[in-house]
């Protein structure tokens, strides 16, 4: 049963203009096309896509790693938030972004990456380029 997976992209930004749009309302509706709340501290609560997604902070290194519990309204109530993982790597020509998604409900998965495709890198693409 597959509840995991990897995603990678390089977007043409650096890891601190990425990084710190992930983690405020402005930024992160802006590179997404919807409304999010985010409080971007550790413990800090946040909400995107009118509340589908939301989850707390639980760690941060700034300009290179953020991690989450993260759920959607379609975990069932009792079921664990999942982890996200989210690493920054400057690199030639831009900012590799990696999502490391766990502990998903069973056999969601492939929903989830190509949600994470769909919804997140490529408005991402449109909005820092790639």
């Amino acid at each position: 049963m597959k509840n995991e997976f990897t995603l990678s992209e390089v977007f043409n930004s650096t890891a601190s203009e990425i990084y710190n749009a992930w983690l405020t309302s402005d930024g992160h509706s802006a590179i997404t096309g919807s409304t999010a709340k985010v409080d971007g501290n550790i413990g800090g609560k946040f909400s995107a896509w009118d509340g589908y997604i939301f989850g707390t902070t639980l760690e941060l290194m700034p300009n290179q790693r953020i991690v989450q519990a993260w759920r959607t309204t379609e975990f069932a109530e009792d079921a664990p938030d999942s982890r996200l993982e989210v690493l920054f790597e400057q690199i030639d020509g831009g900012t590799r972004v990696t999502l490391i998604h766990t502990n998903l409900p069973e056999d969601q998965a492939d929903e989830y990456r190509q949600g994470w495709e769909d919804f997140y890198f490529k408005p991402m693409r449109e909005y820092f380029g790639q």
